[in-house]
C-alpha cells in the first residue's frame, strides 16, 4: 500500500481545491466550454448537421451564405466547389479532428508514461536506451517526421494515428522520467523497497499516481498541437480521403477560389482556430491549478 498520499480523504481534499482553483480561471473555465461544445458537435453530428456533408449539387457549387431559403435553414456557412454544405462538413470534421487528437494522445500518453517510468526508476542501461531515442525522435522535425510516416504507409486513418503517435510518446515520456528520478528517493518509495515489493508494483502503484498530474496536463497541451498537425496532413493530401471531411481538407479545397469564393476556407481554419485556443488556454488553466509548481 502506498505510503504518499495521505489519506483518500486528503487526496480528495486537495483534487477539490485544485478544481475550485480551476473553476475560478472564468477564462480558461469558458475555452474548456468551448471544447465541450465542440465534443458534443462531434458525438451528435448526425442529429445537428443539417444537411448531408456528402451530398453534391453543381447548381449550389460556391454558393455564398445564406440564412433562409424558403422559409426554411438554407445554407449558413455556404457551399464548396461542389455544392457541399460547409457547415455539415465543418461538424462532421470535428469528429476527424477530436478523434485523432484523443486517440494518438492515449496511445502515446501511455507509451510515454511505461517508458518514462522505466527509465526514470530502473536507471542504467534502460534509461540510457530510451533517453537516447527521445533525443533522435525529438532531433527530426514533428511534421516532416509525420509527412515521411504517411508517404511510407499511405493515407488513412488508423495511419495518421500511428503516424503522428510513433513520436508524440516523447514528450510525456520525458516528463514522466523527470518526475520518477525525484520521486524515488522519497521515504515511501524507500519504504515499499525495504518491505520487498516489486519493480512493477513501486512503478506502478507508488510512483505512477504521483506523476499523473503534470502528464495529464501535458496530454491536454498537446492534444492541441495533434490536431493542428492531423489538419496539415490533410491539408497536404496525406490524412482521412474524400469524401470524408476533414478540416484540413476543406481548408485545401478552398486554395482555388480563394479570392472568389473565401468561406470555403475560412470557416474551417476558423473551426481550428477555434478549437485549438480553446484547448491551449484551457489547458494552461489545469496547469496552474494541478501543477504545484504552478501554483500560488
Amino acid at each position: 500500500m502506498s505510503v504518499t498520499a495521505d489519506t483518500p480523504g486528503v487526496s480528495e481534499s486537495i483534487f477539490r481545491r485544485n478544481l475550485s482553483n480551476f473553476a475560478a480561471n472564468q477564462f480558461a473555465m469558458a475555452c474548456a466550454l468551448v471544447v465541450v461544445l465542440f465534443v458534443v458537435m462531434a458525438v451528435f453530428a448526425p442529429w445537428i448537421a443539417p444537411h448531408d456533408p456528402t451530398e453534391t449539387d453543381l447548381f449550389r457549387r460556391l454558393q455564398p451564405p445564406a440564412w433562409a431559403e424558403g422559409g426554411e435553414w438554407a445554407y449558413l456557412l455556404g457551399c464548396d466547389g461542389l455544392g457541399r454544405d460547409i457547415l455539415s462538413r465543418i461538424i462532421y470534421g470535428a469528429r476527424i479532428s477530436i478523434f485523432i487528437g484523443l486517440a494518438v494522445i492515449l496511445v502515446a500518453t501511455a507509451v510515454g508514461i511505461l517508458a518514462g517510468l522505466a527509465a526514470g526508476y530502473l536507471g542504467g542501461w534502460v534509461d540510457v536506451v530510451i533517453s537516447r531515442l527521445v533525443d533522435i525522435l525529438l532531433g527530426f522535425p514533428y511534421l516532416i517526421f509525420a509527412i515521411g510516416l504517411m508517404a511510407m504507409m499511405g493515407p488513412g486513418l488508423v495511419n495518421i494515428i500511428l503516424a503522428l503517435a510513433y513520436k508524440e510518446w516523447v514528450i510525456p515520456a520525458r516528463v514522466v522520467r523527470g518526475e520518477a528520478l525525484v520521486t524515488r528517493e522519497f521515504e515511501y518509495v524507500e519504504a515499499a523497497r525495504a518491505l520487498g515489493a516489486s519493480r512493477g508494483h513501486i512503478m506502478l502503484r507508488e510512483i505512477l499516481p504521483n506523476v499523473l498530474s503534470p502528464v495529464i496536463v501535458v496530454a491536454t497541451i498537446r492534444m492541441a498541437h495533434v490536431i493542428i498537425l492531423e489538419a496539415s496532413l490533410s491539408f497536404l493530401g496525406l490524412g482521412v480521403q474524400p469524401p470524408i471531411a476533414s478540416w484540413g481538407s476543406m481548408v485545401s479545397d478552398g486554395r482555388a477560389f480563394i479570392l472568389e469564393a473565401w468561406w470555403v476556407s475560412t470557416f474551417p481554419g476558423l473551426a481550428i482556430l477555434l478549437l485549438v485556443l480553446a484547448i491551449n488556454v484551457a489547458s494552461q488553466g489545469l496547469r496552474d491549478a494541478f501543477d504545484p509548481r504552478f501554483s500560488e
